[in-house]
């Protein structure tokens, strides 16, 4: 096995500990990386754009006056989904053939903070157009493919992230999340994914909100303390936020991963259908199977659900969802200086595009305040004012489980059938209620605990209190420790993970 391969398995943590200790050095890590992108992403298309260059040309910088004091990921290879947050000088197309060779002249706070923790920015990995569905099957650069199995989908947005990950091309990539697009491709692709708590990471400077918080930044991992770490580094707001999440009662992330739950938590599970009126039974079996390995944890395990149903959100959330994507590139119109045209579409992004250009400002505000009183029905289970079987409790719960998706990854071209509406119509089925917790603004994760006889990863959903990111990484660690999942790799050489029962 060569040197490079070697290093597929091992997450951030441990590939910069292997500078620490002098075993590598920062460029030794980067040019492993880049040969693995040159080897390997060919068949699988999770790389958008490449900038070994610039990554290479920051790994040969001399280190500052205190070395010792650098993060746990310095050195650490990274990709940026190229959707959201933007590098100085490197392209940006958010997966549409509208923005090809547009290069933007300023960069993010986002991107700014991920550097500053030592991770490499090694290129952009592939996305859906502008994010809209939870595939990455865009037609400016080509589908990017499962990992596990290169007919099926690597789901989206963050796909080519999640896939990048799950194959071992670099141990750690950003992603953002508005509906679910941190999570689906974290189980479809069999790696690690939390979307954090409302405006605990900055959006800045370009915006300040977006989709009224629907949108979430942070990344996708083969660990959970790379997820933790990455947290720590880049939360907090930004100068002119309208809002930021509160402080992070543990102290930092990292802690919460390494010192556990400290304490019996209070975990509810549910399997009910999603908005398609079905679930598949892999997906039922994942969420079984996680809450009988809580409770081997001992934790309490509460079979229950909450009152409130993404079933009866679809239609408000689809108003955010056009009105997002239409700002979307409309904003992007304005700093490259170009018209949209159909043409430069697919024709769903261009029919949410055009629906949301024509929504009223009360129409609007309707969907949002409808939102907002779901959301404050959901916060209600999880600080004991019941659930839909009537049980509560002075502690409510503290954690959610369920599926992610209403079935494991589906074939390439599932979400191109049909007219726009349809396809729109089997992306919020497939997304099943995973957009609850962009409605709420609260925590929530796919941790890669269960695999079908087919070889397919099949994540489960858990979504904790606002604010509480510190009690989902502690409890991940424990189930990670449990049922380790960061040393498996797709193809041929590698043990996939075996069907378990608890």
């Amino acid at each position: 096995m060569s040197f490079s391969e070697r290093l597929r398995e091992l997450d951030g943590h441990a590939q910069a500990e292997l500078v620490r200790t002098g075993e590598l050095s920062r460029g030794d890590l980067l040019r492993a990386a880049i040969e693995r992108i040159e080897r390997l992403d060919g068949s699988l298309g999770s790389v958008a754009v490449t900038s070994f260059d610039r990554a290479l040309a920051q790994a040969d910088e001399p280190d500052g006056p205190h070395p010792g004091e650098r993060g746990p990921l310095h050195g650490v290879p990274f990709l940026l989904k190229d959707l959201g947050p933007t590098v100085a000088g490197m392209e940006a197309t958010m997966g549409s053939r509208f923005l090809k060779g547009f290069v933007p002249a300023q960069g993010s706070e986002l991107t700014d903070r991920f550097e500053a923790a030592g991770l490499r920015v090694l290129g952009k990995a592939r996305t859906a157009e502008f994010g809209v569905l939870p595939t990455t099957e865009n037609t400016a650069q080509g589908a990017t493919v499962n990992p596990w199995d290169h007919a099926r989908s690597a789901g989206g947005s963050s796909g080519g992230s999640a896939a990048a990950v799950a194959a071992g091309l670099v141990p750690v990539a950003h992603a953002n999340d508005a509906g679910g697009s941190i999570r689906i491709p974290a189980s479809n692709c069999g790696v690690f994914g939390l979307k954090p708590t409302r405006a605990r990471t900055p959006l800045g400077p370009a915006v300040g909100d977006l989709m009224n918080g629907l949108a979430a930044e942070h990344v996708v991992s083969r660990s959970v303390r790379d997820s933790a770490a990455v947290l720590d580094a880049i939360s907090g707001p930004a100068p002119g936020d309208p809002y930021w999440a509160p402080p992070v009662a543990a102290g930092t992330f990292a802690r919460a991963v390494a010192e556990g739950p400290g304490r019996r938590l209070r975990i509810a599970f549910s399997t009910r259908a999603g908005s398609g009126g079905r679930l598949d039974p892999a997906c039922a079996t994942a969420v079984r199977e996680a809450a009988a390995l809580c409770a081997e944890l001992g934790h309490e395990v509460v079979e229950a659900e909450p009152a409130v149903a993404f079933t009866d959100l679809v239609e408000p959330f689809l108003v955010l969802w056009a009105a997002g994507v239409s700002s979307a590139i409309s904003s992007f119109a304005l700093l490259s200086g170009r018209t949209p045209e159909p043409g430069q579409f697919e024709e769903l992004t261009w029919e949410l595009y055009e629906q949301g250009r024509t929504l009223s400002a009360a129409g609007y505000l309707l969907a949002v305040s409808t939102l907002q009183r779901a959301a404050r029905g959901l916060a209600g289970f999880y600080e004991g004012e019941g659930d839909r079987q009537g049980r509560g409790g002075r502690r409510g719960y503290d954690v959610l489980l369920g599926p992610v998706t209403s079935e494991p990854a589906p074939p390439l071209g599932t979400f191109s059938v049909g007219t726009p509406r349809q396809q729109l119509t089997r992306a919020v089925e497939f997304c099943h209620e995973t957009p609850l917790a962009n409605l709420t603004g609260q925590p929530a994760m796919s941790v890669p605990l269960h695999w079908t006889e087919a070889g397919l990863p099949v994540g489960v959903h858990a979504t904790g209190r606002f604010g509480d990111e510190a009690t989902l990484f502690a409890l991940a660690a424990q189930l990670e420790q449990a049922r380790p999942w960061a040393h498996r790799l797709p193809g041929p050489g590698h043990p996939r993970m075996e069907t378990r029962s608890c």
